[in-house]
């Protein structure tokens, strides 16, 4: 049996914001980083983990440092641009009600991960859902019997992986709310079927 910890990334001010965020090189906040390092003292104190992965996006390299330092004994995160969050293009930056806005016909409390609209420079609803389900398969394949992975990410990551694991409509998924910020999904690799054993778990709260 294996376990993957994935933990979305800690708190920056476009999340306070909510501004759509996408690829852009946000910062965590002092929240984010007091979120990130409580979360390298819990990891340490309640897992074995041998490997840290996070996106290469700096608000994922940040919190997985910051959660690396803090614990000690933790490996050192390498980075693997496979687990970055959908590419909005020119959408990055907006606020995401003005986005709604753009584009009615979805609920209000919708996450703009649903939007199905291809912004310029950025990726289709399909496409991200694709390049994140083949990550997810290729990882697997990486992941020994007996290991414990961490995983930082980002919340529409984050959704897709749940859609696959917990067998949710992807419209669904994308629909709902992200996790919170720094919280864990825990999902265990047990033969041919993962399984979700907790969803979103606010670790530092």
């Amino acid at each position: 049996m294996s376990t993957v910890l994935v933990v979305r990334h800690g708190e920056t001010a476009w999340n306070r914001e909510g501004r759509v965020q996408g690829w852009a090189p946000t910062e965590l906040t002092d929240r984010g980083r007091e979120q990130a390092t409580a979360l390298g003292s819990w990891l340490a104190e309640n897992y074995d983990v041998d490997r840290v992965r996070s996106s290469d996006l700096q608000r994922t390299r940040e919190t997985a440092e910051h959660a690396v330092d803090a614990a000690e004994a933790l490996p050192d995160p390498t980075v693997d641009e496979s687990w970055r969050e959908r590419g909005f293009g020119v959408y990055q930056g907006f606020l995401a009600k003005d986005l709604f806005d753009r584009h009615p016909g979805h609920e209000p409390e919708a996450s703009v991960s649903v939007l199905d609209a291809a912004p310029e420079g950025g990726e289709s609803i399909v496409a991200f859902c694709d390049r994140v389900e083949s990550a997810w398969t290729e990882f697997c394949e990486t992941v020994d019997d007996g290991e414990t992975v961490v995983l930082v990410t980002h919340g529409g990551v984050i959704k897709i992986l749940l859609s696959v694991v917990a067998d949710r409509g992807r419209e669904q998924t994308l629909s709902g709310h992200s996790p919170p910020n720094c919280s864990v999904t825990e999902i265990r690799l047990d033969g041919d079927e993962p399984e979700l054993v907790s969803e979103g778990d606010a670790v530092w709260d």
